[in-house]
């Protein structure tokens, strides 16, 4: 049999609207789940001992806090991603400069480079002796740097040996004994490294700077920026 079409489209129809069902997913009660079960139980309490309205009130303000609460945490989420991402942002202009860290170890990139940092003495130091070793523990140079007041005492390593000698690309340790107060003593050392590249670690962990010689510390451990 033949059939008329009037060359409407079907989908322009009003079309009844569908009520999605529930897949049992969401599991938290909202405001409106609240006051209708509020409203059920009014609607099917004993007329002979109704709700005492002191009870009806301590229900809708448990309710409010737990809501106010939830809400209140996932602001406080959201306000700790941005405050993460800024300082990830912020912590990306350390690319490139020279962050002062401390412990011993400097890191020779390339021929012809060197390592500087400091010494950190409490008290006024004598004799200072600047000792530089390989990896195998052997000391090619030591740097006489005499008397010393009290502080951070800066020196530059040239990254030669005692000959002139350029040393290669690797990792070198820094110490520094002197005389305080005429016993001899082992001093703290900071040195300047590189900063590669920065990332986005675990909360617990913040922001990470990947310095140069495949070493990564965190942003609190860092002492100065710039040389």
């Amino acid at each position: 049999m033949d059939t008329v079409s009037n060359g409407l489209n079907s989908s322009l129809y009003w079309q009844p609207e569908k009520v999605p069902e529930a897949d049992g997913s969401n599991q938290t009660l909202s405001q409106e789940d609240f006051f209708s079960l509020l409203t059920e139980q009014l609607a099917n309490q004993d007329p002979t001992k109704p709700v005492d309205n002191d009870q009806m009130v301590a229900q809708m303000t448990s309710f409010t806090m737990a809501d106010g609460i939830e809400q209140l945490n996932d602001k406080f989420s959201s306000f700790a991603t941005s405050m993460t991402s800024n300082q990830a942002l912020q912590a990306s202009s350390l690319i490139g400069q020279e962050v002062l860290l401390q412990g011993d170890i400097g890191y020779i990139s390339a021929e012809g480079q060197g390592v500087d940092g400091v010494v950190i003495s409490e008290q006024s130091v004598q004799n200072l002796n600047i000792t530089i070793e390989n990896e195998v523990g052997e000391i090619i140079k030591t740097i006489n740097a005499g008397t010393q007041a009290a502080g951070n005492v800066e020196f530059t390593w040239d990254g030669t040996d005692a000959s002139g000698k350029t040393m290669p690309v690797g990792n070198y340790v820094v110490r520094a004994q002197g005389n305080v107060a005429g016993e001899p003593i082992s001093l703290p050392t900071a040195i300047n490294r590189h900063v590669d590249s920065v990332s986005l670690a675990a909360s617990n962990q913040g922001i990470i700077l990947n310095l140069d010689g495949n070493v990564s510390v965190t942003l609190s451990d860092v002492i100065q920026i710039g040389g």
